[in-house]
């Protein structure tokens, strides 16, 4: 194994470790160089390949970001992958996410809003496809995990597994022209306000309104 290989791994591991702080949020490059033996510019090439693979994503000033995990190990999910279409995930996500919205802002604790908000903030950002992607499947994500169901994460974990592993998942990105990502980003900015605002209603209708409006881009899309 190559020294980058061995690099790769190692940060691979530290994204699976539990280690990462609870935002997400890696530490300094140079706490890793020092901690991993190797360079600052060694050490963001090996960011760079991740960042490519969706395993983290940048903010520029903020730091580096270890994305959500995708539970990959399931073979049923696998096979589901192979038959779906965009239109089959939009519709799930349709009946799912709204309601992670309503109990997110019914349950969400002061903390869970702060990084909240610093997700949705890091879908404004960006102006990157790739990195505006993994952004919003953080954001999501983690709407889902403040909702406080375990039962309802494991089945949005499900849909994000499949919706990765599909083979037409790099339409999505492609598909996202800056003007679109601007919009989605101030969607997503007033679905934070309602989810900090405690307002279950509010946060009901502006997710379904986002991915309604999502769903739009994602049959424009599909082949």
């Amino acid at each position: 194994m190559t020294d980058e290989e061995d690099l790769f791994r190692q940060l691979s591991h530290l994204m699976q470790s539990g280690e990462v702080a609870i935002d997400g949020r890696l530490p300094p490059e140079r706490e890793l160089a020092e901690r991993f033996g190797v360079s600052r510019s060694k050490l963001r090439v090996t960011l760079e390949r991740l960042e490519e693979e969706g395993t983290v994503y940048r903010r520029q000033g903020r730091g580096t970001f270890a994305a959500p995990p995708v539970s990959q190990g399931h073979s049923a999910l696998t096979r589901i992958a192979r038959e779906v279409t965009p239109q089959d995930i939009m519709e799930v996500r349709l009946e799912i996410e709204p309601a992670l919205a309503a109990h997110a802002a019914a349950r969400a604790r002061r903390g869970d809003l702060a990084r909240l908000e610093q997700m949705m903030l890091a879908t404004i950002d960006t102006g990157e496809r790739a990195a505006y992607e993994i952004a919003d499947d953080t954001f999501h994500y983690n709407i889902a995990v403040i909702a406080r169901n375990p039962l309802f994460l494991e089945v949005y974990d499900s849909i994000r597994t499949v919706r990765k592993l599909a083979t037409w998942a790099s339409l999505r990105r492609e598909s996202h022209t800056p003007d679109v990502m601007t919009r989605f980003g101030e969607q997503h900015r007033a679905l934070f306000n309602a989810i900090s605002c405690r307002d279950s209603q509010q946060a009901v209708r502006l997710m379904q309104e986002h991915l309604l409006d999502v769903n739009r881009l994602v049959l424009r899309a599909s082949p």
